[in-house]
């Protein structure tokens, strides 16, 4: 099983580890994975990085840096080293026989905190099939050694046979989870088909993590999801009912938070949960206003939404966080160049208003917002 953080009394202390490239987002990346760290349960005991064109492809860093790194894990006392990007299993074992603690990567802290997260059964099952999909290509690494010393015809025993046996238990359980998320999605389907025969809306919160989506929707709606200052606060769908100017109702869904780097097989693994997003009449893409890398953080959110198949769907930018920005001038600016923009602070109800009029406007446009009679429009769902 992939190493894994898990919170005790006594925070395990993390060396952090990455290459930097010319890609233009190393800091905001560092900084980020620290708070990835802080999310996990454990603390950052040091950070060591090398320039490079690109990771080592058999130890990632440079030889002479693998050396510093172990004389590093010593100096800092740290209990594992966390590698800001994904490793192949021969970069992890090579990288573990140096440093003689644990290595995990970028993937492998994410997935320890979705299995954090996740409460209820559906999100249980997207991160088991996240973590048995990460772990299948890298299972033959644990029987590497007996590999080496094989040697050809007759000298196949226990130990290959075990990894085989493995293998297909791990392909079995996959499917086993396939299938069961597949009926998730059917009655995702069911539900959808029954509030498109009422006619409402539907919007979709989407945004980078930590850019505010639950507690926007919990000022839209009166409601009370969970939020969290960490990031991956939210991993199940949440649908409330709101109100749009006129007392029409619209049903806006919180969906999971984006990152930079995020894995592919872990997308792959919640599409049911992110059906919401693909499906939706409208989207809310939520913005953290405030934060010094927001452009880059927008494209990221778009860079999944392009995996979804969401792109070109009709969306409101949702500049959040204003309280937080000294100088509201460019957050001015980006809503007089763009229409389908507007600015709020979620905490504090500044420009609720005012989104909520845009969004009413842009369903409208759209042609998907039919006129309710008000005898259906008390029947709409206060919450799913």
């Amino acid at each position: 099983m992939p190493q894994t953080i898990h919170p005790t009394d006594k925070l395990e202390r993390a060396l952090l580890v990455a290459v930097e490239t010319r890609d233009g987002h190393f800091d905001h990346d560092m900084l980020e994975l620290q708070e990835l760290v802080r999310t996990a349960g454990a603390e950052t005991a040091g950070i060591l990085t090398q320039k490079r064109e690109g990771p080592s492809r058999v130890t990632y860093l440079g030889k002479g840096k693998v050396e510093e790194l172990h004389q590093q894990v010593l100096a800092d006392q740290a209990d594992l080293v966390i590698i800001d990007d994904d490793l192949s299993a021969l970069q992890q074992r090579n990288i573990e026989e140096q440093v003689q603690v644990p290595v995990i990567d970028r993937t492998q802290l994410i997935l320890d905190i979705f299995a954090q997260r996740a409460r209820t059964r559906e999100g249980k099952l997207q991160v088991e099939l996240a973590q048995l999909t990460y772990m299948l290509p890298r299972i033959s690494s644990v029987y590497t050694k007996f590999e080496r010393q094989r040697g050809g015809i007759g000298m196949r025993g226990p130990g290959e046979q075990k990894l085989e046996a493995d293998r297909r238990r791990i392909r079995k359980k996959i499917s086993a989870l396939k299938d069961e998320l597949q009926e998730v999605s059917k009655h995702r389907r069911v539900a959808r088909a029954n509030r498109e025969r009422t006619r409402f809306a539907t919007a979709a919160l989407v945004g980078y993590t930590s850019a505010g989506k639950s507690t926007l929707l919990n000022a839209l709606a009166g409601a009370d999801v969970y939020t969290d200052p960490k990031l991956f606060a939210t991993l199940d769908p949440t649908t409330r009912r709101v109100e749009l100017p006129g007392g029409r109702p619209v049903l806006v869904t919180d969906t999971v938070g984006f990152i930079r780097k995020l894995p592919h097989h872990l997308v792959a693994a919640f599409r049911a949960t992110l059906e919401e997003v693909v499906e939706a009449s409208v989207l809310l893409h939520v913005v953290d206003a405030s934060h010094p890398q927001m452009d880059a953080q927008m494209q990221a959110v778009e860079d999944v939404l392009a995996e979804l198949g969401a792109t070109g769907r009709p969306t409101l930018t949702v500049l959040n966080k204003s309280d937080l920005v000294e100088d509201t001038y460019r957050l001015r600016e980006r809503v007089a160049a763009n229409p389908d923009t507007v600015y709020v602070s979620a905490l504090t109800g500044d420009g609720l208003p005012q989104l909520l009029e845009k969004l009413g406007n842009l369903l409208a446009r759209e042609e998907r917002y039919e006129p309710v009679p008000e005898w259906e429009a008390q029947r709409a769902p206060s919450a799913v």
